[in-house]
């Protein structure tokens, strides 16, 4: 008999990457919301509507919970556990996920076991009438609310003017994710703490430099295990992290510390049967190790390299974690030594998109380097100022799934993907 799993915010291409693994033909899969609602919502939204809607939408198929999977960050990642629980299946602990996904309540618990690893914080309510008579970091800092998406709300602070700015802006937008973050917070009994620093509070953090990294694994039953390690080298020319690579090619001391200290923060907030993927930068000037925060899920950025490289996706191991089975993932069995994710950058200037690469230039392309897949985010009369989920720093036009020999391909392969593919953008000059 088939086992059934729902799979909150179900893309077709996450359908795709199903088909790789083992036991696709074993599943039934079910899609739970759309990205739309789940993901991409430019409106204010509910968390506790949006979990009854996933609740009826379940049941609505009168059948079997086998399992429930989300790949997206909040609110799904807080979904999820929640939604477990009540069907009695495999899934980390909502206080655990939490832990995670609270900024400023994850810096707490990492300063109990990994403070090596934590760069200097403090917390931040910016609706205080002096929210500058908080800050305890010396100049430069980056200022983030302790519950966004992406990058989005993410600044860098020179100065009291950019703070101020930083300030005005995050009370105009932060009650966007703030509030529905609040309805999740309300399922936990939360420390004295956290209670006085909420959903619509702030984190300060010092500056940190050098090649971001994360560590991908699992806990399952207690045991912890890392079934991979992506780079993400800085671009020289823009200072932008604009790729993912895998496997990684940082020193292996360096992957050992990262997995460890993995270890050490996930048992201490009693996180388990569950998926993890972890962003470290390490700065090899001081060969400092920065942990930068932990997401409670696979990253589906990963998937496509890692089919690439280990010949099926990183949903193998999500899906066994799910059904409460050990889980486990081929090693480079896949076509390509090694491969990456990169973006197609746009610098943060507002514009309409007016011209896409030709069908003929993209086709030219693939058969220059076999393997390539390219997807654009935007079209013909799109606004990039209208984008959803962008970064702070610049739009992004799309993505590049590209293979390789080696890294060092890698990067010339990238560059000739950007060079080759051209974009009209007429300027709004505001």
């Amino acid at each position: 008999m088939k086992r059934n799993v729902f799979v909150i915010a179900l893309e077709e291409q996450q359908r795709k990457e199903f088909q790789t693994i083992r036991r696709a033909q074993a599943f039934n899969l079910y899609g739970v919301l759309d990205v739309a609602t789940a993901v991409e919502s430019a409106d204010k939204f509910s968390f506790n509507e949006l979990l009854e809607k996933a609740r009826k939408e379940i049941a609505s198929h009168e059948c079997s919970v086998d399992a429930i999977v989300a790949h997206w960050d909040f609110p799904t990642s807080v979904m999820v556990p929640l939604l477990c629980k009540e069907q009695r299946i495999p899934s980390p602990s909502v206080e655990s996920v939490l832990k995670c996904e609270h900024k400023y309540w994850s810096r707490l618990e990492q300063n109990k076991v990994i403070p090596e690893c934590v760069p200097d914080f403090c917390s931040i309510n910016p609706f205080e009438k002096d929210p500058f008579d908080q800050v305890t970091l010396d100049y430069p800092f980056w200022l983030k609310p302790v519950k966004a998406f992406s990058s989005q709300l993410g600044f860098k602070i020179e100065n009291k003017q950019q703070f101020d700015e930083a300030i005005n802006t995050m009370r105009d937008d932060i009650r966007h994710f703030g509030d529905p973050f609040n309805e999740a917070l309300d399922k936990v009994e939360l420390p004295p703490e956290i209670e006085e620093r909420d959903g619509n509070t702030c984190i300060a953090e010092k500056l940190i430099d050098g090649v971001q990294a994360a560590p991908e694994g699992t806990m399952f039953h207690g045991e912890f295990n890392v079934h991979g390690i992506i780079s993400q080298p800085c671009s020289t020319d823009s200072g932008l992290f604009d790729r993912l690579e895998y496997p990684s090619n940082l020193p292996e001391n360096i992957h050992r510390r990262m997995i460890l200290a993995c270890k050490k923060f996930l048992k201490h907030i009693d996180f388990d049967n569950g998926c993890f993927n972890a962003e470290f930068m390490w700065d090899e000037n001081d060969d400092k190790l920065w942990l930068i925060e932990v997401n409670t899920r696979i990253s589906q950025s990963h998937s496509e390299i890692f089919i690439m490289v280990d010949g099926m996706s990183n949903h193998e191991v999500a899906i066994d974690i799910a059904l409460g089975e050990r889980p486990s993932l081929p090693n480079r069995e896949g076509p390509y030594p090694v491969a990456a994710k990169c973006y197609i950058p746009y610098q943060k200037k507002d514009g309409i998109v007016t011209g896409l690469p030709t069908q003929e230039e993209i086709e030219k392309l693939k058969n220059r380097f076999p393997g390539l897949i390219v997807k654009f985010t935007v079209e013909k009369g799109t606004r990039l100022s209208e984008l959803v989920n962008q970064n702070a720093f610049c739009y992004q036009l799309g993505t590049l799934f590209i293979p390789a020999e080696s890294h060092e391909q890698l990067n010339e392969r990238y560059m000739a993907c950007l060079e080759a593919l051209e974009f009209k953008i007429d300027p709004i000059h505001q």
